[in-house]
């Protein structure tokens, strides 16, 4: 199990000592997942925090019409789950799917509060991981009730310019609220200027 990835991840935000390296080998399991694999569905308990050491992921919800909006991409160093479900044990209202195939590391609710009182280290570590999240979430929110379309994709741009060959433009424009021929429409008029 290549377990390195992850540790230097936890190593940026505090270095961690032997013991902590071990225990990290021992409460996260490797998964391989293929292409277009589920590992969370709706109506199923988000019951493992996943950490991407290879590939890509999207997290989504299916609307009434079968529309999907885009919620969440994740590559390399990223970590993905519904974190409503995981924490309140209740059922999904999401999808998360492999758009690559690829390997993840994953660790249960119980091996995480555990390593949390265990090794306090790790309670700062997820709490500075949840906050950056936070803060993510609500820059996201801002600017979707105060940008337009374009200013959405521009900045979507700038601060992602490693998706554009991993993921579709159907994809972006779920993620970005807009239909895939307005954001062509986007592209063109950027591709003039």
């Amino acid at each position: 199990m290549n377990t390195k990835p992850l540790i230097e991840y936890f190593n940026q935000h505090l270095p961690l000592n032997e013991e902590e390296k071990s225990m990290v080998e021992k409460v996260f399991k490797e998964r391989k997942v293929k292409r277009r694999q589920f590992i969370l569905q709706e109506g199923d308990v988000c019951k493992l925090n996943t950490f991407v050491i290879e590939g890509c992921f999207k997290m989504y919800m299916v609307d009434a019409n079968g529309k999907e909006h885009n919620l969440q991409f994740a590559i390399e160093n990223w970590w993905i789950g519904d974190i409503g479900s995981f924490h309140t044990e209740q059922a999904s209202k999401l999808y998360i799917e492999a758009i690559e195939n690829s390997v993840i590391l994953q660790i249960s609710k119980e091996d995480q509060l555990k390593l949390f009182v265990d090794y306090p280290k790790f309670n700062r570590i997820f709490r500075v991981i949840t906050e950056n999240a936070l803060v993510s979430t609500q820059r996201r929110v801002l600017q979707n009730i105060s940008s337009t379309a374009e200013e959405r994709y521009l900045d979507f741009m700038e601060r992602y310019p490693h998706f554009f060959n991993r993921i579709s433009n159907v994809q972006i424009a779920s993620y970005l609220g807009v239909t895939p021929e307005f954001l062509s429409t986007i592209r063109k008029r950027l591709v003039k200027s």
